[in-house]
């Protein structure tokens, strides 16, 4: 208990120290190589973790770090550890500096992955990942050939110690990451382990979520005089904005945002993309579309900069795309509604991005756009960390915006006959009445006119809307050909598991495989005809590169596919389609008819 009231004491002094400041990493006074690659990972300022820890893992404390994850916790220790290491005698770099314990594989390679990046300038930094399920001979091989920098899962590393493959008897540094994680799996006998067989004299530093007795008894058995740095949530930031989110297909992101636009009609909205590139090519998009749009980046000029930002202060321009880092900082009012046009990297980086509206007591409204499972999954984690509610939506079609304007224009028309008209503008009504044979046909023409106006700039497109589990019957299908069949070794599970991997779709919306010979049929729905024979080219069936087109069935019985090279992408190139659907992805939840040719 005493050791927890000095820490916290500890805490709120370096809290004092930190608070309120938005650190930039160049701050930090770090080596020439880490600031190099810190720079082109667009790392600007810290995060609120990583400005309240990094100095004092700097300065070689142990740290107790609790914060949800999303909060960039890797690099809030990744760096202290590579700096302290490019600092290092030649000879102390030749053993195992540091080991970053991990609760499972996915969350050790991603870690090892980010420290890759950082070190990527520093030749004398070699980082390698142990964990279970992957080649012990090859793991062997690395620790072997120079390994500096562990990153491992505790049952893997304690592998490796009792096969004394890994040795870390001049071990500075250990991290316990995803601390309360690797005690409810349990691994709190393998951490043990582990840290009994670790030099004395180290830097301890453990990031958790939550704090449960378990995790305390750890601190206080294996820490000396740690600093317990505890970051609040900002939850309560987003009780005021109501969440939405659109899932779309791949590539049909602008076309849903202009139809978000156009149906919201927000008078002022931020919209925020990842990349540089992005903003310059939806900036674009937007403008070309009528859009007022401007777009705002770290490579802008100042006085580029100065003229966006007053454009959109003034009204000029309604609609501002930027990055986070461009968008840090800046201060504007009124802003309607918020849209993520790309998923922040970071949960905090959410938080920041929606705050933007909802400000001064009023409401807001904030819209995120996603493409595939990978994204929808990542909006969950993202309601999960905000506490917030963030409610599915569909994507207005451009029936509903006809609809729309229609209404408008009617209650324009309704108001404009409750104003008051001047003499000459009822002299003249009356001459037209006088001078036509059908008041209503004069009527008519007018608010055609006026309806024209209206829609003349409304979208005639509408996105593919997917057929959710349970809403099969009466949708109407046609059939793909696949150029792979019996004699290739196809079986329906084959054929329907990668179409689900494929497309994302769920396995109850292929109907019919018929498997022959040579080739095989399958019933897809006929609105996602094009969309299905996309996303199926240079895929592997069973080991076979197919090719799929749509079938069309002759009157002799023998049917024929039609269809040149779809616009595919290569999922070597890491640009395969993803799903614009939900979350089942049940490959066998589709039946089947196999059934053979009569000839």
């Amino acid at each position: 208990m005493e050791m927890q009231k000095s820490a916290c004491r500890q805490y709120q002094w370096e809290q004092q120290r930190w608070k309120g400041k938005r650190m930039r990493f160049e701050e930090l006074n770090l080596s020439a190589p880490l600031l190099e690659a810190v720079a082109q990972l667009d790392f600007t300022e810290m995060t609120e973790i990583q400005a309240q820890t990094i100095p004092l893992l700097l300065e070689g404390k142990d740290v107790i770090g609790k914060s949800n994850t999303g909060t960039g916790k890797t690099a809030a220790f990744s760096i202290p550890i590579l700096e302290q290491m490019e600092h290092m005698e030649p000879e102390e770099r030749r053993n195992v500096c540091a080991l970053i314990l991990c609760p499972t594989r996915e969350l050790a390679m991603q870690a090892c992955d980010e420290i890759r990046k950082f070190s990527r300038f520093q030749k004398n930094v070699h980082p390698v990942a142990v964990f279970g399920g992957a080649s012990m001979e090859r793991q062997i091989h690395q620790l072997k050939t120079g390994a500096n920098l562990v990153v491992g899962t505790p049952g893997r590393v304690l592998d490796h110690l009792r096969r004394r493959t890994l040795k870390l008897d001049n071990l500075k540094t250990i991290v316990l990451d995803e601390a309360d994680e690797m005690l409810n799996m349990g691994f709190r006998e393998d951490i043990e382990a582990v840290l009994s067989q670790i030099p004395e004299e180290r830097q301890t530093v453990l990031f958790s979520a939550t704090m449960p007795p378990a995790i305390l008894a750890i601190t206080k058995q294996y820490q000396k005089g740690p600093v317990l740095v505890q970051i609040q949530s900002a939850h309560r930031t987003v009780d005021a904005i109501a969440q939405y989110y659109v899932s779309v297909p791949m590539g049909r992101k602008t076309d849903a945002l202009q139809l978000l636009l156009l149906a919201k009609k927000p008078n002022s909205s931020m919209i925020f993309c990842n990349t540089k590139k992005m903003v310059d090519e939806l900036t674009e998009a937007l403008c070309l579309r009528g859009f007022p749009a401007a777009g705002l980046h770290g490579d802008m000029k100042q006085l580029q900069r100065t003229q966006v930002m007053n454009g959109f202060k003034s009204g000029r321009s309604t609609i501002l795309i930027a990055t986070d880092v461009a968008a840090r900082g800046i201060d504007v009012k009124g802003v309607d509604a918020v849209f993520n046009y790309d998923l922040p990297q970071d949960h905090e980086y959410y938080i920041h991005r929606i705050g933007r509206t909802g400000r001064a007591g009023k409401t807001g409204t904030a819209y995120n756009i996603l493409s595939g499972r990978k994204q929808e999954m990542e909006m969950r984690d993202i309601s999960r960390y905000t506490k917030a509610d963030i409610t599915e939506i569909a994507v207005p079609t451009s029936k509903e915006l006809r609809a729309a304007a229609i209404e408008e224009t009617r209650e324009q028309l309704l108001e404009f006959a409750a104003s008051p008209a001047s003499e000459e503008a009822l002299k003249l009504a009356q001459e037209l009445l006088a001078q036509t044979e059908s008041p209503d046909q004069l009527l008519a023409a007018l608010v055609q006119k006026q309806l024209d106006q209206a829609t003349k700039n409304l979208p005639t497109f509408d996105l593919p809307k997917p057929i959710r589990k349970g809403k099969r019957a009466g949708a109407k299908t046609v059939r793909v050909h696949i150029n792979a069949g019996r004699k290739d070794r196809m079986a329906p599970n084959f054929i329907l598991g990668a179409l689900v991997e494929a497309t994302g779709m769920a396995g109850n919306e292929f109907g019919k495989i018929d498997i022959h010979d040579q080739f095989t049929t399958v019933e897809v729905p006929e609105s996602e005809l094009d969309f299905v024979v996309d996303a199926m080219q240079h895929e592997k069936i069973n080991g076979k590169s197919v090719a799929v087109r749509r079938y069309e069935e002759r009157g002799d019985g023998y049917g024929r596919y039609h269809g040149g090279e779809s616009g595919g992408r290569n999922r070597n190139n890491g640009q395969r389609r993803s799903s614009r659907h939900g979350y089942n992805q049940n490959a066998r939840s589709g039946g089947y008819n196999r059934k053979r040719r009569k000839g």
